[in-house]
């Protein structure tokens, strides 16, 4: 009877070791379950199952129950390790999306430094090549005057007093407002000369010969133009919207 008893605690005993993913003892779970990342040996599982409470001598009744509530902390435990690995992964993957964000958005505000920093130095160059083309331009003082002009000796004159790049424009306005008579006059408003200055005696702020001498007049319109409208191009835009400037 003794001899049974010894085989039949035995064959527990080895249930045990073998289960060593399951259930062993009362509220111990062995190896996975623990979260144990070591490795054991069978002596070791066996040591420990011969020190705890072996599933045998748990009554039939609660046996099932045992082995559910470690199967289910095993499943749990496993759980956790799961959902502790996801939690880290996606950490690492919102970190790598953030730094090549990071990266993105610093190569586009330089881009557009560069762009800006090229747009400002574009900007310099025109404004003074203008400066340069305006000074090297002759003024009306520089003509001798005449009793009387042709087209174009007034052509001529404009041509080597309005910079090269704004010329067609303010030859545009000048042939719509006067086609080039340094004396037209406007009979029902009295504008008056090349620019139809109104009224006329505005361009004495040019030269008091303003009436006689196509170049003052040529002065005071290109002033006109690059005062009010930045350039004769510019007050070429605003007449052809409203056939006036």
């Amino acid at each position: 009877m003794l001899e049974g008893n010894r085989v039949s605690r035995i064959s527990v005993r080895g249930f045990a070791v073998a289960s060593a993913t399951a259930v062993t003892t009362v509220g111990a779970v062995v190896g996975v379950a623990s979260g144990d990342t070591q490795p054991s040996n069978t002596n070791d599982l066996e040591a420990a199952a011969s020190d705890a409470t072996l599933l045998a001598e748990i009554p039939a009744g609660q046996q099932a129950q045992v082995q559910t509530a470690s199967l289910t902390q095993q499943a749990d435990a496993q759980a956790m390790a799961a959902d502790t690995a996801a939690k880290k992964t996606a950490a690492e993957e919102a970190r790598k999306q953030a730094a090549a964000s990071a990266i993105e958005k610093q190569k586009a505000a330089e881009k557009a430094e560069a762009a800006q920093k090229a747009a400002e130095k574009k900007e310099r160059e025109e404004k003074a090549e203008t400066k340069a083309s305006r000074s090297s331009a002759r003024d009306a003082s520089s003509f001798k005057p005449q009793g009387s002009y042709t087209v174009a000796q007034v052509q001529a004159m404009a041509r080597q007093m309005v910079p090269g790049d704004q010329f067609q424009c303010f030859s545009n306005i000048v042939n719509h407002e006067s086609t080039w008579n340094y004396k037209a006059q406007n009979a029902s408003s009295g504008a008056y000369g090349l620019v139809q200055a109104l009224p006329g005696s505005k361009m004495a702020s040019a030269g008091a010969d303003w009436q006689t001498n196509p170049a003052t007049q040529i002065k005071w319109g290109l002033n006109y133009m690059n005062d009010r409208y930045g350039s004769p191009c510019g007050a070429w835009s605003f007449w052809q919207a409203n056939n006036w400037y």
